[in-house]
């Protein structure tokens, strides 16, 4: 990408520059090519980002005229740089390589590492330089970055203390760029609205969001798909309770762009396992079982005691949570041992559970004192138990794991066929048979327009998964991993259309009525329900109603959560007609002058 180039060149041919400005910024173009190619000689693939940035104003006298020069290097695992030389080395090898080319030129070398820790400090200053900055040579992340600046600070500006968090997230900030796919998270805190019923209030956040991120994207002059997942915190949080796959890798890899107090939290507690089991917090437990199996070796009593009794805890901990129980106390878990891998799923000796149950025992009794001494030979034996039973743990995870890829491919299965079921139901198709919905979905919703082709692609391949399955076909990792990933953009795909359905379903069974002194109020009609919003600038007083032979019968108090819950479930009709007793009960609840509104 050569932003920098191309938008400049459009600048000095649009505009009447005098020459001398011309002259200078053709020399400093120059300078930045030289130190472009220079740079991209010496390191190749780790060179990620090259950017011009706008001049610091507090800067010294003698700094006036340095020309700032941010450098992005890559210390991925599948870089060579770190290996190759001190870091203080490199960056004077940098600085010296652009001082070659010009006094003046100023690089601020950083590693992505660097930049993407600042973020987590809450240090956002280095991105609001780079939101101004002049793109030179980038490998994706510094446009990532500038869009991303751009459309953080339009947001901000729009809703102010309601945006919570705003990340970056997807292949870009793991380190793994994908050019052409920019995926930024943005959470909005709805707790106090109460105007809106929640289902109202997303489709028009995420309308409204989405096209600042077109905005953003023209300005920043950027080419690659720019991806903004709008999220109200309440639907946020439910997400994470539920372990919902999308939250938790975006927990897990996403990098804060701007956050208040909400998106760092949670990623500490996923690392610490905190929020429901996670593939971090059975990593970390299994990890931490061999660590202190090896230093148990050369430890005292007090210190062998504690070590191996948590080396074999926090593996069997480790092996209940990766077959889906939350983390359990000391004595659950051996309970829980015994009870799910030796008595009900049959998978493991219950001699391993004895093992377990003896190292805690003991290591009770040496908390309580009541084991003051332990000879070389005792030692010796518990080390060697507890080694057996740690390997004997790994074996047993490769059986869970089994048993969790064949899950994997039924949860995500009927994930797939209840929102797909779902989407077919909101287009006015009703109740679909199974065996026929493959066909049905691909006339309705792919040959119409309304789905993207490769929908139809992803639905096929799940439904001839779980066939091979139901067939006793085993799946291999590679194809449950596929099923998952493919799985989750399905869902998020139908869901967004479900939604913007259901949206437009919504406007059309609105009725406005005006009264009083230029007071207005509404109906939502459903199927069998109506609401009643008496005032529509406070929505405090909501009334609800049965719809009976065109009439309103059995008219109560309700309230702003119980419509919003309705209006998530409830079937709202194709067509709305209003019929002469909705009038007269409209006159009898609001007077002889209410009005309905016919265009608003």
């Amino acid at each position: 990408m050569d932003e920098y180039n191309s938008k400049d060149k459009k600048f000095f041919e649009d505009n009447e520059i005098p020459q001398e400005v011309k002259d200078k910024f053709k020399s400093i173009k120059n300078n930045l090519d030289k130190l472009k190619d220079e740079l991209l000689k010496r390191f190749d693939r780790d060179l990620i980002g090259l950017a011009l940035l706008p001049p610091n104003k507090e800067a010294k006298k003698e700094e006036k005229d340095n020309i700032n020069i941010l450098v992005l290097l890559n210390d991925s695992d599948n870089s060579k740089i770190p290996n190759e030389q001190p870091i203080e080395k490199l960056f004077d090898d940098i600085s010296k390589i652009a001082k070659d080319i010009n006094k003046n030129l100023a690089p601020q070398s950083m590693f992505l590492s660097e930049l993407k820790e600042s973020c987590f400090d809450g240090k956002y200053e280095l991105l609001q330089m780079i939101g101004m900055s002049a793109i030179i040579y980038d490998k994706g992340i510094l446009s990532a970055l500038k869009v991303s600046e751009i459309h953080k600070t339009m947001s901000i500006k729009k809703f102010e203390k309601y945006v919570l968090s705003y990340v970056g997230a997807g292949s870009l900030f793991r380190s793994d760029a994908n050019p052409n796919d920019i995926d930024v998270f943005i959470v909005i805190d709805d707790t106090d609205v109460k105007k809106m019923p929640r289902v109202e209030l997303k489709d028009k956040l995420r309308s409204i969001i989405q096209g600042m991120g077109n905005e953003a994207a023209d300005i920043a002059g950027v080419k690659a798909n720019f991806h903004v997942q709008t999220y109200i915190l309440t639907d946020f949080w439910d997400s994470v309770k539920d372990a919902n796959p999308v939250i938790f890798t975006f927990l897990r890899d996403g990098v804060p762009l701007y956050d208040r107090g909400v998106f760092m939290p949670w990623k500490l507690l996923l690392k610490m396992g905190r929020i429901k089991p996670s593939p971090e917090a059975i990593d970390m437990n299994m990890d931490i079982g061999d660590r202190l199996l090896e230093r148990t070796k050369q430890k005292l009593l007090s210190v062998v005691g504690e070590d191996l009794y948590y080396a074999t805890l926090n593996s069997a901990q480790a092996a209940l949570m990766l077959y889906g129980i939350p983390p359990t106390t000391p004595r659950e878990t051996v309970a829980m041992m015994e009870e799910v891998f030796v008595k009900k799923e049959k998978i493991l000796e219950k001699k391993y559970v004895d093992i377990l149950e003896k190292i805690r025992k003991y290591y009770k009794d040496v908390e309580h004192n009541k084991i003051k001494e332990v000879s070389g030979a005792e030692i010796d034996k518990l080390l060697k138990e507890t080694d057996m039973y740690l390997k004997r743990i790994k074996e047993l995870f490769v059986e869970i794991e089994k048993k969790a890829r064949t899950n994997s491919i039924v949860d995500s299965y009927d994930a797939i066929i209840m929102v797909t079921k779902d989407a077919l139901y909101t287009s006015g198709l009703g109740d679909v048979n199974i065996n026929d919905i493959e066909r049905i979905f691909k006339q309705n919703l792919i040959d119409t327009g309304k789905l993207p082709s490769h929908m139809a692609r992803t639905l096929k391949t799940v439904i001839k998964i779980k066939k091979d399955y139901d067939s006793k076909k085993k799946p291999s990792k590679q194809e449950v991993e596929m099923v998952a990933k493919e799985a989750r953009n399905y869902i998020k795909f139908v869901s967004e259309y479900i939604q913007r359905s259901r949206g437009l379903e919504i406007e059309r069974a609105k009725i406005r009525f005006k009264y009083g002194h230029n007071k207005f109020g509404e109906i939502i009609l459903l199927e069998k329900t109506a609401f009643i919003i008496e005032d529509l600038d406070k929505k405090e007083n909501i009334n609800m109603a049965d719809i009976v032979n065109g009439g309103l019968k059995n008219i109560r108090k309700s309230s702003l959560e119980e419509m919003d819950k309705a209006l998530t479930s409830a079937k709202i009709p194709q067509r709305s007609f209003i019929r002469e007793p909705i009038f007269e009960d409209l006159r009898k609840l609001f007077g002889t002058d209410v009005e309905v509104c016919v265009s608003y």
